[in-house]
């Protein structure tokens, strides 16, 4: 697997003067969990967030900020054999665990905000250049890319709607890798519940087989 930095923390959850001294211009926020070369299995399933908030910043790791609804919904959904409390770090167990199963974790831009709505439309765009490439290089089954909005903006395609996408309509595309978009998992998304949402993963999730 690729090498990921431990929690800059140190095993504990961030404070508010930590949140304040986050960089809101490294490009490199949060690092991917992908495996490398010589990895522990291909990928199945690719799951690619908008950015990394301050919190999953603070501590490098993804969807860490408590109340957010992406890995409880993980578990629901049975993708992880227990529910990942990554609020002060990610383990290294919990790392290999989702290595193991074949399911890796990037987002769209890696540079942290406090909000996705303070993302340029350039960096998406460019950050929906990248993930193609990426996609690509690594041919996973199945990738599930986290909020509809930053879909339809990173690849210009303005009437997108969640579920599964026409890989036709993004340019360069691989065929062979099913594309999906699923609601953002954050705790402000008031259209989605732990249910729903592991219901969209469990369902890119058997895409894979």
């Amino acid at each position: 697997m690729t090498s990921r930095r431990p929690s800059p923390l140190g095993g504990r959850r961030p404070t508010k003067d930590d949140l304040a001294q986050v960089s809101t211009t490294d490009p490199h926020g949060v690092d991917d969990i992908l495996p490398g070369p010589g990895g522990p299995s291909p990928l199945r399933m690719l799951i690619v967030g908008i950015n990394p908030g301050l919190w999953t910043a603070a501590v490098n790791a993804p969807f860490a900020r408590p109340g957010n609804r992406f890995w409880p919904s993980l578990h629901r959904a049975g993708l992880t054999d227990h529910q990942v409390d990554c609020a002060a770090g990610l383990t290294e167990e919990d790392e290999q665990q989702l290595l193991g199963r074949g399911i890796g974790l990037t987002n769209l831009v890696g540079r942290a905000t406090v909000r996705a709505d303070q993302l340029a439309r350039e960096e998406l765009h460019e950050g929906g250049r990248r993930l193609v490439e990426r996609v690509r290089e690594m041919r996973p089954r199945s990738v599930a890319i986290a909020g509809i909005t930053a879909y339809r903006t990173a690849f210009r395609l303005p009437r997108a709607k969640l579920g599964l996408q026409d890989p036709a309509d993004v340019e360069d595309w691989p065929e062979d890798s099913l594309l999906w978009v699923v609601p953002q998992p954050s705790g402000l998304n008031a259209h989605a519940n732990i249910d729903t949402l592991a219901r969209d993963w469990r369902e890119v999730w058997d895409s894979t087989r």
